[in-house]
């Protein structure tokens, strides 16, 4: 019977997309709802299993945990895009890794979110409701306000349009910046010093990895309005944490909306938890009842094509 681990199902929700008890005369389910504390403990837990179905980034799949785990033959994630597989290591050793489908419009809901609670002070507002305060901020109104957008693929091309119907003047930068969709979408290109100096919400959606990291740095936190706010709904080392507290808490920028995290789950002594300015969510940006069905029922889905030797949705 094959040893499957289904990894970070941090709710514990995993079952109720997907019905393991059929499976249980082929499989051998264990759920683990928890993170390890680190690799050693990762390896550790997990050496007996033959297959994992990991859940995006939460585990990174490095090369020491794929060497140090003999028995592994395949690795199912969710998504078509895991940068956290050392997909070369995977390959050395003959594991097969497979992923899923997703819908992307949950990430561009969850920066509105964002973006709406920052220009009307959510947080305070509702924190205050609760003791008993009545009006104690002033919000500001997003129309003739100018977005600014680093990353215009997929998801920021969904922001960008949401921005138009706002009334929103919007802009975007990125190194590959596609000028075909800026026209099509009345987007205005920009250099990335131009983009950081004028804009009034400026929200990322490049992909992760060494490109992108430390984008944002306490160099170009001080050239933002200090009316302005930072929006971050795609990997956290885009954003150099330490540099944003520091932004924050001396009010450089009005705010910033965070889902995503250097270190995930978010340490409960970060600075960024005590910040007023600062309006935060668990990386929730794909965590939706539609994208979770979807996940757990096509991994079991390529799970089955692999031990069937017919593989789909391989990711070289």
């Amino acid at each position: 019977m094959l040893k499957v681990a289904i990894l970070d199902d941090y709710q514990n929700i995993s079952q109720q997309f997907v019905d393991l008890e059929k499976l249980s005369g082929k499989y051998e389910f264990k759920i683990f709802s928890e993170p390890f504390n680190d690799e050693v403990e990762a390896i550790e837990q997990l050496s007996d299993f033959e297959a994992l179905l990991i859940m995006r980034e939460r585990t990174p799949i490095t090369k020491n945990l794929i060497d140090n785990l003999s028995k592994l033959k395949f690795i199912v994630t969710s998504g078509l895009k895991n940068k956290s597989i050392d997909l070369e290591a995977a390959k050395k050793r003959k594991i097969i890794v497979c992923g899923t489908d997703m819908n992307i419009n949950p990430t561009p809901e969850l920066t509105w979110t964002l973006i709406l609670g920052l220009a009307r002070n959510l947080k305070e507002e509702i924190d205050n409701m609760y003791q008993g305060y009545w009006q104690t901020t002033v919000g500001v109104e997003l129309k003739g306000k100018i977005l600014g957008l680093i990353g215009l693929g997929r998801v920021g091309s969904e922001v960008a349009k949401i921005g138009k119907a706002f009334g929103m003047q919007v802009m975007a930068w990125s190194e590959n910046l596609n000028l075909d969709t800026c026209k099509e979408l009345d987007v205005l290109p920009s250099s990335k010093d131009d983009l950081i100096k004028n804009s009034d919400f400026l929200s990322i959606h490049v992909q992760g990895g060494e490109r992108y990291k430390n984008c944002i740095t306490l160099k170009e936190l001080d050239k933002m309005k200090k009316t302005s706010f930072l929006i971050n709904t795609s990997r956290g080392p885009i954003v150099n944490e330490d540099d944003l507290i520091i932004a924050l808490s001396t009010n450089e920028i009005a705010g910033a909306g965070l889902d995503v995290y250097e270190k995930e789950p978010l340490p409960e002594n970060n600075k960024l938890r005590f910040l007023p300015n600062a309006l935060l969510t668990p990386h929730i940006g794909y965590v939706t009842a539609e994208n979770y069905s979807i996940f757990y029922n096509q991994m079991i889905e390529a799970l089955e094509s692999c031990v069937n030797n017919n593989p789909i949705r391989v990711i070289k």
